[in-house]
């Protein structure tokens, strides 16, 4: 089967940074150092090149992922490998946090892209919820990470055929945690809102399906299809939660037009290089610091302080100033940790230079 390239966002820029003696593919899928790619003609499993894995060994994020526009190279016995990555437009990247034994935040700094050229992010958080209606805090952490990436985020409250009473108080709470976002109920089964999530992918435009298990991620991919291309499964009925049914991402290309990549359910996903994400989803709380008396306000009881003043009024939510807090803390440690292994590494680089002119030196007569 033969691709118009075109169709999956090939264009002339692109061309231009295409190295001599090598063809354009997309990855459509990413296993251990190889790739499922989609070339003109058609799907290749290739693995990755001297120059791949010399760049993603020095950093990960220079690994190959969904989405990537890449340049295949023919070796002599026929077959193609990656040999280069080309520059991404936008790379939605998450940072390596975790929680230790005691709760605290632990990782090495560095980041893994989980989609490359997109343009859309649908943030899919679902209308039900064993505790609650919704987790507005994580919506706000992947709306963040969206801004981030350089790609456009749109909010999808799904299963909204599920929610009895009280959706438009939903929509209008996500719409205070994600200022300026569109956002949309959706209700895949019944086909509620997938034409309006479809009209975003006009074109040969690429969305990204990010969420917990249990969104309906896959179920919105299949409506957007109109087929079965991604396998479901139902909520467990004892908590609420989901089954992690897609165990890897997967770029999709639609029969109307656009390409969608699918994602395995997020649990937990730290920042990454984080800064004006993080202002743009709380523009409100940055707008009134601007207000407060000093200008290093730290919004924890000084004189003058507008956020805290907003706080004791109600107009700022004790929720949405928490989560603030939580991201600021978050971004300004992840700084650190990249910091101290940028640090690490030009120590390392520099040893073994005194180390290699050092023996060069002994070896001289």
């Amino acid at each position: 089967m033969s691709y118009d390239l075109s169709l999956l966002g090939w264009n002339d820029l692109r061309a231009a940074e295409l190295p001599a003696g090598t063809v354009p593919a997309r990855v459509a899928r990413v296993d251990r150092g190889a790739a499922e790619v989609i070339a003109a003609d058609g799907q290749l499993q290739v693995k990755y090149g001297a120059r791949v894995r010399r760049a993603s060994a020095a950093d990960p994020v220079a690994l190959p992922c969904v989405g990537d526009w890449v340049a295949l190279r023919l070796l002599p016995e026929g077959r193609h490998e990656l040999d280069e990555v080309l520059p991404r437009t936008t790379a939605f990247i998450r940072g390596g946090v975790s929680r230790d034994s005691v709760g605290g935040l632990s990782g090495d700094g560095q980041g893994q892209v989980l989609a490359a050229n997109v343009d859309v992010v649908f943030v899919a958080e679902p209308s039900m919820h064993s505790t609650d209606f919704a987790d507005l805090g994580r919506i706000e952490r992947l709306v963040a990470l969206a801004w981030e990436s350089g790609g456009t985020p749109v909010v999808l409250v799904t299963k909204s055929d599920l929610f009895e009473d009280g959706l438009d108080q939903l929509l209008a709470e996500v719409r205070v945690a994600a200022p300026g976002v569109d956002v949309h109920a959706v209700s895949s089964l019944h086909g509620d809102g997938v034409p309006l999530v479809g009209s975003y992918l006009e074109g040969s435009r690429t969305a990204v399906v990010l969420g917990p298990s249990g969104a309906g991620k896959s179920t919105l991919v299949n409506a957007l299809a109109g087929a079965e291309v991604m396998e479901t499964q139902q909520v467990r009925a004892a908590d609420g939660r989901g089954r992690h049914t897609t165990v890897h991402r997967e770029l999709i290309p639609l029969p109307g037009g656009g390409l969608v990549i699918d994602t395995p359910g997020i649990r937990r996903i730290g920042l990454y290089d984080m800064g004006e994400g993080v202002d743009r989803v709380f523009a409100d709380i940055e707008e009134l610091a601007e207000r407060c008396r000093f200008a290093d306000c730290g919004h924890s009881g000084e004189p003058g302080c507008a956020v805290l003043a907003a706080l004791e009024s109600g107009e700022l939510p004790e929720r949405r100033l928490e989560s603030w807090r939580k991201l600021q803390r978050e971004a300004v440690w992840m700084a650190s940790r990249t910091d101290a292994r940028l640090r690490k590494e030009q120590q390392n680089k520099w040893r073994i230079i005194t180390k290699e002119m050092r023996r060069s030196g002994r070896s001289r007569p």
